[in-house]
């Protein structure tokens, strides 16, 4: 709202200084700083708040050092989180900016299901919460809308360089004036550590035909909703200690602002030879007010935790994450980036699928970690959560730069 009342400043007016409001970089910084002030200082009220409502987390006794403490810790915390993003974002961004509509739509989507499933265990107290069913349809759905706005709608394509007709490649030359194709829809995206790293989901059905190419919506499509869901229940697999699932959750999204900014700026994009997508920089300004809400969120999060996220907040920022790397045709490079979400799943999996192997076959049931998912393996192995928590951001640290220099190590 901002951005529309100093653009009409300076066109009417002529405003000094009204301009800074068209860099995204400028909006982007003050929105990364409205929703940390938000986070920090009205997140101690919605607590307070969660408190007099009594909204306090029932913990299962797993034997775990210091769990019972955290008994009546005020839970649907995720609310901080939301507030602080979507406000900032309301404020500073382009709001007829399809892919900040889109991203829009996935947090209040995705915290609309969670808050449902916090709602139903604090106040119709059922630890159960929202049948699975009803997450994996809520999913289902977003996948189903972020698939077909990626598809489907207009304002979401790529604008790729003209190539040499003679040597049907590059023609580098420091002189030479760079000529772009006009835009174009497409369902390319990027294959992390390949030269020619672009992959477009229309050749798996292209080669039924000409014409089949365009009906690669259909697997389009659930791919979309296949990441979505599990990066979304990767989130919540992580939300498990204090602080762990925020923390992994900023330094991901910090990866994926660079992504953002990169592919969105036709010269850098130039520059490092990356796919050029226009108008996906506005994207940068919601990731920025993102960060700062997960990070404001950690100063009553980080041990011992004043409050939890809850579903609320596990599962809206677990679709949030994927839909931005699906968005900077980045989904690809997930396993990676979202490293600890991925061990976190994978932790649990592994640990179920051989349990049910074990007790078919020996008629006892074994297992390969001595709790999952993999943060209480360590937990039982006499680590302290904080050492664990700080350990887990250290290696997210290591995978989201890794996952930055893919933009030239091919």
């Amino acid at each position: 709202m901002l951005y529309y009342l100093f653009e009409f400043l300076e066109k009417e007016y002529q405003l000094t200084g009204a301009s800074v409001f068209q860099f995204i970089t400028f909006r982007a910084a003050l929105a990364i700083i409205f929703s940390l002030l938000f986070s920090t200082i009205f997140g101690k009220k919605i607590i307070s708040l969660l408190q007099k409502m009594q909204v306090g987390e029932s913990v299962r006794d797993l034997g775990l050092e210091g769990q019972v403490e955290k008994a009546g810790t005020p839970t649907m915390g995720g609310i901080i989180i939301i507030l602080a993003t979507l406000i900032p974002v309301l404020l500073f961004a382009k709001l007829e900016n399809i892919y900040v509509i889109m991203l829009i739509v996935t947090t209040i989507w995705m915290g609309i299901v969670g808050f449902t499933d916090d709602y139903i265990k604090v106040f119709k107290k059922d630890k159960a919460g929202l049948s699975g069913k009803f997450k994996v349809l809520g999913q289902v759905g977003l996948g189903v809308f972020v698939g077909c706005v990626m598809y489907f709608h207009p304002g979401v394509t790529i604008k790729q360089e003209n190539l040499s007709a003679e040597f049907s490649t590059e023609q580098i030359s420091q002189n030479t004036v760079k000529e772009f194709k006009a835009e174009e829809q497409s369902l390319k995206t990027t294959i992390p550590f390949v030269k020619d790293n672009e992959f477009d989901y229309a050749k798996i059905t292209s080669w039924f035909g000409d014409e089949t190419g365009k009906y690669a919506w259909l697997i389009f499509i659930p791919i979309v909703i296949f990441i979505i869901t599990a990066v979304s229940n990767g989130a919540n697999l992580t939300d498990g200690i204090d602080g762990l699932a925020a923390g992994s959750s900023a330094i991901i999204v910090f990866a994926l602002a660079v992504f953002a900014f990169v592919s969105g700026n036709i010269v850098f994009s130039d520059y490092l030879n990356v796919m050029f997508i226009p108008r996906l920089g506005e994207l940068v300004v919601f990731i920025a007010a993102f960060a700062g809400a997960l990070i404001g969120f950690l100063w009553y999060n980080t041990f011992p935790a004043q409050v939890f996220m809850g579903d609320t907040g596990s599962l809206t920022i677990g679709g949030i994450i994927a839909v931005i790397a699906i968005a900077v045709r980045k989904e690809l490079l997930i396993p990676l980036l979202c490293g600890i979400f991925f061990a976190e799943s994978l932790s649990v999996i592994l640990q179920v699928t051989w349990f049910k192997y074990t007790r078919k076959k020996y008629g006892e049931g074994r297992r390969i970690f001595k709790m999952s998912p993999l943060h209480h393996h360590y937990q039982k192995g006499g680590f302290h959560e904080s050492k664990i928590v700080t350990r887990f951001w250290i290696v997210g640290i290591f995978l989201a730069i890794l996952s930055i220099v893919t933009l030239k190590l091919r």
